[in-house]
Parts: C-alpha cells; structure tokens; sequence
C-alpha cells in the first residue's frame, strides 16, 4: 500500500474512479446510495456527464445555478467513504465534500423529517488511529459550510438541528443499552459516514459537511412513509446545492 506522501494529483484515473483530472468540479455532494447520485444528477442538474461507473458507484458533474458541481456515491460505511473521498480530496482537487444521507434520530427535540447538520461526528470506529494522534480526535465539519447550510435551510423554511452525530461501523448492534448513552452525551442521531468523511477531510485540509434527513427515530421505531422520504430527501438536496453553489 502506498504511503501518503508518495501518492500524486497525477495518478488518475484510479482503480476506482475513470475519471481524469478536471472532469469532478471543485464541489461534491455524495449520497451514500450511487442511484441516489444518478437521481440528483437527473433531476437537479444541468449539462450533465457521468465520469464514473466503476463498481456501479456513480458519479456525474453537471450545474447547478449555472455552477459546476458534482455528485456521486459514497457506498455504505466508513472505509467506503474514506476511500472515495481521499482520492477526490488528493487526485481530483475537489475542496468541498458535502454528504447527504438519512440518520437515525434520537436527540430530545430531533423530529422526523429535521435535518440533522452535523457539526462534529463522534465514532466507535479505528479508522482515526492511522492518524496517529496522541489523544481522542473529535473530527468536525467546516464552519463556512455549515453556517451556508443552516441559512439554506432557514430560507426554506426547513427545521434543522446543529450538533452531534454518531457513525458506527454497525447497522445491527449486539450491544444493549448504547443508544441511551449516546443519548446522553447530545448525539443527535446515528448513521454510518460522517467521521470517516471528516477525518479524512481534515487529513487532505479541505472542506466537509454532512446533512442528514431524520428517516426514522430509534427510540419510538416512528419512520417516515415513502413519500414523506422522499420530499424531505428533494428539500436536504436543495439545500446542499445551495450551500455547494454559494
């Protein structure tokens, strides 16, 4: 496995992306569903020209307000999201990376249908310990994004809730009695991405932010409908395009 410092912009296409440099604008937004990104690019973008089909994770550039942006799939867990977007940080220049995804809530005033801005991702995963850092790394999320974000949505109208997230390595948990405790500490809700994303954003020193639709509560088993789903999916993308575009 290459070291860090010997990996270069040069070296595209990747064994997991076709595309060559230029063809990924210097914004992202990345679902972790690759038909989510064929969806975004379908129904929201302009001029648009799919790059990647490599594994069925696709990705597309087109624009947006007459601004380049980009899209495409993280998959499904941290080391996923790590690898994408540690070659879109350090091949592809890509500066921003904005993930949009449903969560799990669970905080005391978290509703379905909210968006949860995650500020900071806590995680019960090891990925952080390449870093080497002596001591607990709290990973978080750009501020000029976020701020961008939380305006977006104040404009539409959209409730949001700023705070903590949790990404775990695990979808069917064998531990008891950990939601109460994540609970506890303010994690507003659980998904599978965040940390990884912002760790590896913070390693490349470039951009991250992670906006999440409240899908179901895990403390009263509440989930939206599909249709529910899917409106508040459409009002989460648009106001990650207005933050990417801003």
């Amino acid at each position: 496995m290459p070291k860090h410092e010997h990996i270069h912009a040069q070296q595209t296409p990747t064994p997991h992306n076709t595309a060559k440099l230029g063809d990924i604008a210097g914004m992202m937004l990345m679902p972790g569903d690759p038909l989510r990104a064929n969806y975004i690019a379908d129904k929201f973008l302009e001029d648009v020209v799919c790059f990647n089909q490599v594994r069925n994770m696709l990705g597309f550039t087109g624009t947006y307000k007459g601004k380049a942006v980009s899209v495409m799939g993280s998959g499904m867990g941290i080391p996923s999201m790590g690898l994408y977007a540690y070659e879109l940080y350090h091949f592809y220049q890509v500066e921003g990376i904005i993930r949009v995804g449903t969560a799990g809530g669970i905080g005391e005033n978290v509703r379905l249908r909210d968006l949860i801005i995650a500020m900071s991702a806590s995680t019960d995963s090891s990925f952080a310990d390449q870093f080497e850092f002596p001591g607990t790394l709290a990973p978080t999320a750009d501020y000029t994004l976020l701020r961008k974000a939380v305006d977006a949505a104040d404009a539409k109208g959209v409730r949001t809730a700023v705070g903590s997230v949790l990404s775990s390595d695990v979808f069917y948990d064998a531990r008891d009695g950990v939601i109460p405790r994540y609970q506890r500490m303010g994690i507003l809700g659980l998904e599978m991405e965040t940390a990884g994303l912002y760790l590896t954003a913070a390693f490349a020193k470039k951009k991250a932010l992670s906006i999440l639709t409240v899908s179901d509560n895990l403390l009263t088993g509440e989930a939206l409908s599909p249709e529910e789903r899917q409106e508040s999916l459409d009002e989460m993308i648009e106001i990650a395009l207005e933050t990417a575009v801003q």
